[in-house]
């Protein structure tokens, strides 16, 4: 006689169980950087016990509603794994920096490069993961879901969704009071709900931007061409525009910061003429944004800081006739310069400037005159425009900005993870960094003065910061927060630029009246068009307005009149 046996059959979770557990996990375990700030906002022991419970209810609700909707066999691991592995970094990166996920973040995190992760990696990224993430992976993974047929799945799954609508509504009515008091004042809340703040930012990224990144730009400019100034011009002009990373007005040593962080820059504004603008805001709080809003024809307001559906300023002084050439140090040029010459320092192995992988911002200079020896020479006859972008002060590697004999300010933090620097350390590396900024511009600014004294060009230089940084103030590190939210150290930017005499003397800007605009209120928005201004560029796309040079240059009228003229 024979006998069969036959394997004891796997254990399988029920859908709802699932979902409902792991639902609950992410609630609690996987939000507790927004319990924390929650718990910091309330104030009498009973408001804290009913915001906590009613707004904990709210987010178990929405996201068993959510996975609800995703509980089918071939569905809810792949999904679950993403959702618990998301919660997970954004925990980690909500603890350390104090950030927030909004689609400006997300895109962000998409358009980062190697340097920027290896920067941000620290022994406590894999501890997070395996404390938040660990649990829920080994139990999705552990058993599948039970095997139902589709149309009594698709009851339940609806069922379960109605639920956890149910669980909203009722917990929001509860405490609608203090709910809608915390969320009306504190508006950085809700991208701090895990993992509904990706899926949202998601949802937005794909809704509002990658179709626009599939259209054809919209032209600007197709009028410009090259002013009277050009008309046998003994020395072309050559404008270096130096985009600067992460450097906040309030640490710039020619804003009245107690530390001396620009003697460089304090030299040429006393010695030759250079004029420092103390009130500047950044178009953004992150690079993303800041940059093509920069060279963007909109300002803010117009939608500027979107994605551009238009060409920028390079484009116009291209069309012009002028040759135009970006160098990048940093993560790229987010499209600004795809249409025009461009080169990278990720292939330079510079001894003492390329080193680990990166380079140093002076690295850009090295071998400059030939990089512009083999622009277009009918281009290169009239004119160029230089635009070199900085790796700047960005974190949270502040210690790595700066070279390791130009170190001023010390000891400095040399971690990654600020919170666990000592305030003053952290402060330390970032001035160092600044000072680094001081040195670069300090080079660039004596590179063009040869290069006027040689007769070659009339130079000139714009330095502006794309965006500024949180060094733990209200407990934010690096940047990067919704705009309406952001602190002025992440939108008050510094800015300077210097004309050489030959620039003055073509452009007609006097010098005195340019140093008087120091204080007035200025953004990025004027970029775009002061830079139309004093390479003398006739467009109907130049608004006067925002042309912070027009109230100096002695035919700014005559020019005004002109384009109206184009114009009409």
């Amino acid at each position: 006689m024979s006998s069969t046996f036959s394997p004891a059959p796997r254990p399988t979770w029920r859908p709802a169980t699932a979902v409902w557990l792991l639902s609950l996990w992410l609630a609690v375990a996987g939000n507790l950087p927004l319990w924390l700030r929650v718990n910091e906002l309330a104030g009498s022991t009973a408001q804290r016990l009913a915001l906590l419970g009613g707004f904990g209810v709210v987010v178990l609700g929405i996201t068993a509603g959510l996975l609800s909707l995703l509980a089918w066999p071939r569905v809810f691991r792949p999904v679950a794994t993403a959702l618990v592995l998301v919660t997970a970094f954004n925990t980690h990166f909500m603890l350390q920096y104090g950030a927030v996920i909004d689609p400006t973040m997300l895109a962000n995190v998409v358009q980062t490069d190697v340097r920027e992760v290896r920067d941000l990696m620290s022994w406590d990224l894999p501890i997070t993961l395996l404390l938040v993430a660990g649990l829920p992976l080994w139990a999705i993974w552990r058993r599948p879901l039970a095997l139902r047929r589709w149309l009594p799945q698709t009851g339940r799954n609806a069922l379960g969704a109605f639920v956890g609508l149910v669980a909203v509504v009722a917990a929001t009515l509860l405490t609608y009071q203090d709910l809608a008091s915390l969320m009306r004042n504190h508006k950085e809340l809700r991208y701090m709900v895990n993992p509904v703040n990706t899926v949202y930012a998601a949802s937005r990224l794909a809704v509002d931007q990658l179709p626009r990144q599939v259209q054809a730009l919209k032209p600007v400019g197709e009028d410009a061409r090259l002013g009277a100034s050009y008309s046998g011009q003994a020395k072309p002009p050559l404008l270096m525009v130096v985009v600067g990373e992460t450097a906040r007005a309030q640490n710039f040593g020619l804003n009245g910061y107690a530390r001396n962080t620009t003697p460089a820059l304090a030299r040429w504004q006393a010695e030759e003429g250079l004029v420092n603008f103390s009130q500047v805001r950044s178009c953004g709080t992150n690079t993303k944004v800041s940059v093509p809003c920069l060279f963007s024809p909109l300002t803010r307001t117009q939608g500027g800081d979107r994605t551009a559906e238009h060409e920028n300023l390079l484009d116009v002084l291209q069309r012009a006739g002028l040759a135009v050439l970006w160098i990048d140090n940093q993560a790229g040029c987010k499209g600004v310069c795809a249409r025009v010459p461009h080169a990278s320092t990720l292939d330079l192995t510079l001894p003492g400037l390329c080193d680990s992988g990166e380079c140093l911002d002076p690295a850009m200079l090295v071998g400059l005159d030939e990089r512009i020896a083999a622009l277009d020479p009918v281009r290169r006859a009239r004119g160029v425009v230089l635009v070199l972008h900085q790796m700047g002060s960005h974190g949270p590697a502040y210690f790595k900005r700066s070279a390791p004999d130009r170190k001023p300010f010390m000891p400095e933090c040399t971690s990654i993870t600020l919170s666990d620097c000592p305030p003053a350390q952290l402060v330390n590396a970032y001035d160092n960094s600044i000072a680094a900024t001081d040195h670069f511009l300090d080079l660039s600014l004596q590179w063009l003065k040869a290069r006027e004294q040689s007769g070659a060009n009339a130079t000139g230089l714009i330095y502006l910061s794309d965006h500024g940084e949180s060094l733990g103030e209200s407990g934010l590190y690096l940047h990067g927060l919704p705009y309406a939210m952001a602190p002025q150290q992440q939108t008050h930017v510094p800015m300077v630029a210097w004309l050489s005499p030959g620039l003055q003397q073509r452009s007609g800007v006097a010098e005195k009246c340019l140093r008087a605009q120091g204080d007035q209120p200025l953004s990025h928005d004027h970029l775009f068009h002061s830079v139309l201004g004093l390479m003398d560029v006739q467009t109907a796309a130049h608004d006067l307005a925002l042309d912070l040079l027009a109230p100096c240059t002695a035919s700014w009228a005559e020019r005004g009149a002109v384009m109206r003229t184009a114009a009409n």
